[in-house]
C-alpha cells in the first residue's frame, strides 16, 4: 500500500498509513530508529481493520518514509510529530500503543494531550532511556567524546550500522523526562513487558507502575519474551489487551 504524507507549515512531511473506521481509533507509536512497516504496525492495522476500528501508523521524522536525517532529530521531534499525527489524522478519542520508545512518547502525549486519550498500551515502554539507559551506561570517556564532539557512535544489535548518539538527542531527552515529575494517567493502562528483553529491563516498566497515579494501570510480564514482543503469541496479547481497553 503506497503511504500518503501529512505536510506540516513547518516543511516536516510525516509519511503515515490510516484506516478509516469506527471510535476509539488506535495509533501506534513506534521505537528508535525504527519505522511503521513492523511486524507489530501491520499486525494492529490488520486486526483494527477486521473490526472496523480506526488506526494510524505513521513514521517520525528521519525513520523510515518521512523527511529529515535521523541523526538529527531527539524524543521532543518524535513526540512533536506524533502530536501531530494525533492532531490531523485522527477524530476523537484514541488509544495509544506505544512500542519501546514509542512507550515514552505515548506518556509524552498523555501529559500533553490527554483529552485525546481513552487508553494507553505500553509494549517494552522505555522512558527516559536516553538518561537512565544511555547516558548512564557511557563511559567517562564516551562522555567527554559526546560533550567535546557533538556525537558518538555506539553499536547496534538490530544494524550492521552503529547508532549515532548526538549531544542534542541527551540533552533533549533531559527536558522530556517523565518519570522525575507526576504522571498522571485517568485512562486504562497496559504494560507488557518480556521477561528475555535484554534492551530495556523489566525494572523500567516496575518503576513506570509505582511512579504513575492511575486508577487502571496493570503490568504484565511475559515469561521469555524478547524487546521485540512480536512473536505470535505476544501480538495475541497485544490484541487481547486492546480489547479489554475497548
Amino acid at each position: 500500500m503506497t503511504h500518503e504524507i501529512l505536510t506540516l507549515p513547518d516543511g516536516r512531511a510525516l509519511a503515515y498509513h490510516r484506516t478509516r473506521g469506527r471510535g476509539p481509533g488506535v495509533v501506534f507509536l513506534g521505537g528508535f530508529r525504527s519505522d511503521m512497516t513492523g511486524t507489530k504496525a501491520q499486525f494492529l492495522e490488520a486486526w483494527a481493520r477486521a473490526r472496523g476500528l480506526g488506526f494510524l501508523r505513521f513514521d517520525y521524522t528521519g525513520h523510515g518514509a518521512s523527511s529529515g536525517l535521523f541523526r538529527d532529530g531527539c524524543v521532543g521531534d518524535w513526540a512533536r510529530d506524533a502530536a501531530d499525527a494525533l492532531t490531523h489524522l485522527t477524530e476523537g478519542p484514541q488509544i495509544l500503543v506505544g512500542s519501546s520508545m514509542g512507550g515514552w512518547i505515548a506518556l509524552l502525549l498523555a501529559t500533553r494531550l490527554p483529552g485525546r486519550l481513552r487508553g494507553l498500551v505500553g509494549i517494552a515502554a522505555a522512558p527516559d532511556f536516553t538518561e537512565d539507559s544511555m547516558w548512564a551506561n557511557f563511559s567517562e570517556d564516551q562522555r567527554r567524546r559526546l560533550s567535546s564532539e557533538g556525537a558518538l557512535a555506539v553499536p547496534s544489535d538490530y544494524s550492521d550500522e552503529p547508532y549515532v548518539i548526538t549531544r542534542r538527542l541527551i540533552e533533549d531527552g533531559r527536558r522530556n523526562l517523565v518519570l522525575r515529575d507526576p504522571l498522571d494517567l485517568p485512562f486504562p493502562v497496559r504494560l507488557l513487558h518480556g521477561t528475555a528483553d535484554e534492551d530495556v529491563d523489566t525494572s523500567v516498566a516496575l518503576r513506570i507502575l509505582a511512579h504513575a497515579t492511575a486508577e487502571d494501570l496493570r503490568l504484565t510480564l511475559v515469561k521469555g519474551a524478547d524487546h521485540r514482543f512480536s512473536a505470535p503469541e505476544n501480538l495475541e496479547l497485544i490484541a487481547r489487551t486492546l480489547e479489554e481497553i475497548l
